[in-house]
C-alpha cells in the first residue's frame, strides 16, 4: 500500500488534501510561536521545511502522511492531520495541529477521525497511537472524544521520556 500523494478525504465541513506550497507560511507563523511548545515547537524555517516535506513523502514510503485541511465551503487553510511514523516513533501516530483562529470548532475532531477511518480502511492495523505533551489538556480531550485510551505501557518515541510523552491509544472498531 503506497500512494504516491494524498487521496483527497472529504468531510461534511473539511477537506483532506495533499499538502501544498501555500501550507507552508501559515504552519511555520505557527510552529515559530511559543505556542507550539505542544506540538514540537517552535522551530525555525529549515526544520519546518524538512518536517513537512517529511510528511509529504511519507505516503510514497510509508503508504500514509500528512493532509493539509481546509474548510470546504470557503477553501480557507485551517491545519493539517496525519498519520505519520518517522524513524523515531515505534508506531504510527494520528496527528493534528489547527491554525488558532479555527480552533473551538469542532475541525480537529473531525479532521483526525476522516485520518483515522481512512486508516482503518486501508491498512490491517489494530491501533494507531497519538502522542501528546504532557498538559495539553486540548488534544488529551481530543483523543478521549475520538475514544481513545491513555496507555501507560506504550512504547516512546526514541529518546522521549513519560515526562514528554503521554500515548493515547486508538482501537480499531470491532
Amino acid at each position: 500500500m503506497t500512494h504516491p500523494i494524498a487521496p483527497t478525504l472529504t468531510t461534511d465541513r473539511l477537506t483532506l488534501r495533499a499538502h501544498m506550497m501555500s501550507d507552508f507560511d501559515p504552519l511555520y507563523a505557527l510552529f515559530a510561536t511559543d505556542r507550539a511548545q505542544y506540538m514540537g515547537g517552535p522551530v525555525e524555517a529549515k526544520q519546518m521545511w524538512y518536517w513537512i516535506a517529511a510528511e509529504v513523502g511519507s505516503w510514497q514510503l510509508k503508504g500514509f502522511g500528512s493532509w493539509g485541511v481546509t474548510r470546504t465551503d470557503d477553501g480557507a487553510f485551517i491545519g493539517q492531520v496525519g498519520i505519520n511514523q518517522p524513524h523515531h516513533f515505534p508506531e504510527p501516530e494520528l496527528g493534528w495541529v489547527l491554525l488558532q483562529d479555527f480552533e473551538g470548532k469542532g475541525y480537529a475532531a473531525e479532521a483526525a477521525a476522516a485520518a483515522r477511518d481512512w486508516y482503518w480502511s486501508n491498512t490491517d492495523a489494530q491501533s494507531v497511537v497519538s502522542y501528546i505533551t504532557p498538559g495539553n489538556s486540548r488534544s488529551e480531550a481530543l483523543a478521549s472524544r475520538l475514544g481513545a485510551v491513555l496507555d501507560a505501557e506504550a512504547p516512546l518515541p526514541a529518546g522521549e521520556t513519560q515526562a514528554d510523552t503521554v500515548v493515547y491509544r486508538h482501537g480499531r472498531p470491532a
